[in-house]
């Protein structure tokens, strides 16, 4: 069976989860492939005990073991996944699309997942008195000014499909993320009426079960 290494926890504003881990979690649902979760204390996080460096060396999540074998990284996975079972298919067989998936996906990874959205989802990892407000607004300011207008124009560019790239694909599995975490921190998007119906749209997927704050650990422990 599939292992996906990740963190989650209960509070009692939410169940929180790993950003990147989410983004896989999506994948393997989308996938509806058996697998269960092993949950490391979030301190593995900063701690980096050497079993947590021996499969991912430099000590994040998600990490996911498949026949033997550990894979690390979100992205390397996802497409390991698509590789490894292709279906139903989350990258066009077209090569243009399938690179402009890969565009929107690493837009999303890199600008949101690793950039903008930790100053903002971190801190609910603490009780609310101990939160570093500011740096919240920070990271809120520059999903506003500088990734949330871009996420606007490629919804603007996609069509009818609803999705970044028409159809449901890799692209949108880290937008499920940043879901969750707008989910939790209810930051207005009325300046971003494509990003919010957007949100909604993935909010209401099947696979978001599995990583919405409303669905504690215990039940959303895999296939």
């Amino acid at each position: 069976m599939i292992v996906l290494f990740t963190t989650e926890r209960d509070y009692p504003w939410g169940t929180l989860r790993s950003t990147h881990a989410s983004k896989t979690k999506v994948v393997l649902e989308e996938k509806r492939l058996h697998y269960r979760i092993e949950n490391l204390p979030p301190g593995h996080l900063w701690k980096k005990p050497p079993e947590m460096l021996a499969r991912h060396p430099l000590g994040k999540v998600p990490y996911l073991e498949d026949e033997g074998r550990t894979f690390f990284d979100s992205t390397v996975i996802a497409e390991y996944l698509e590789e490894r079972y292709p279906k139903p298919a989350l990258l066009p067989s077209e090569v243009i699309a399938r690179a402009r998936v890969r565009e929107a996906e690493n837009f999303a990874d890199e600008a949101m997942l690793a950039g903008s959205i930790p100053p903002i989802w971190m801190p609910y990892w603490a009780e609310p008195a101990k939160r570093d407000l500011a740096g919240m607004e920070k990271g809120r300011e520059t999903l506003r000014t500088r990734h949330l207008p871009y996420i606007e124009k490629l919804l603007g560019e996609a069509g009818a499909g609803g999705y970044l790239a028409g159809e449901f694909s890799l692209a949108d599995t880290p937008l499920m993320a940043v879901a969750m975490v707008l989910e939790v921190d209810k930051m207005p998007l009325e300046d971003f009426p494509r990003v919010e119906k957007y949100l909604t749209r993935l909010r209401e997927r099947p696979s978001y079960r599995a990583i919405s704050p409303s669905t504690k650990v215990a039940d959303a422990a895999g296939r």
